[in-house]
């Protein structure tokens, strides 16, 4: 197939390579995809596929990449408005509903990169450490507007992130629990394991 459009937009090719990766990657799994798929899915040449990623691997992992920016940004879009500990609860309920709307991106991030290799594992910890950062930073301006008492914040982020963690992947796994009821229990738990609306 031509692949005259990498030159003409390379962008425009680039995405269409990552979403047939995630259409096929999310069916098919990492390892029985075939590169020669994803060419013909995303309507390029192996060329192509080769000029932006240069193997099966880097691919996959430009796709958690690509998730996590996503997570990120519709984060931070939402709590833009909000302090201290509504923008904690905000959050919260952004990565939950944005796990809810994008079911197969989180099925790749948190079920296909488990055991896939040391790359693998590094990105996974890569994404886990930029999550828990960001709630620990904002556990800490709620402590500083006095919302709530001080907490170990490295260790409440990466509790919460493994909390957040196991209930999303039994949901991407099974189907349940629904989004609004992991909102509606986790939530509150999590809140409340910080001392907030004791």
């Amino acid at each position: 197939m031509d692949d005259t459009t990498t030159t003409r937009d390379p962008q425009n090719t680039k995405g269409r390579i990552l979403d047939a990766a995630l259409n096929i990657f999310s069916h098919k799994g990492y390892h029985d995809t075939r590169l020669d798929e994803i060419v013909e899915e995303s309507h390029t040449s192996k060329g192509a596929i080769y000029f932006h990623f240069p193997n099966k691997e880097r691919l996959f992992i430009a796709l958690v990449d690509q998730f996590a920016d996503l997570l990120e940004r519709r984060v931070t879009e939402a709590i833009q408005e909000e302090t201290g500990m509504k923008r904690v609860s905000l959050a919260l309920e952004t990565v939950i509903a944005t796990f809810g709307k994008y079911r197969r991106p989180a099925k790749i991030l948190l079920v296909q990169a488990v055991g896939l290799g040391a790359i693998f594992e590094e990105k996974r910890n890569e994404v886990n450490d930029r999550f828990a950062n960001l709630i620990a930073g904002y556990l800490q301006e709620a402590i500083n507007l006095g919302d709530i008492s001080p907490v170990d914040m490295e260790v409440v982020s990466y509790a919460w992130m493994g909390a957040i963690y196991n209930v999303i992947i039994r949901w991407v796994y099974t189907g349940e629990p629904a989004p609004q009821r992991i909102l509606d229990a986790l939530l509150p738990a999590l809140l409340k394991s910080v001392g907030y609306g004791e």
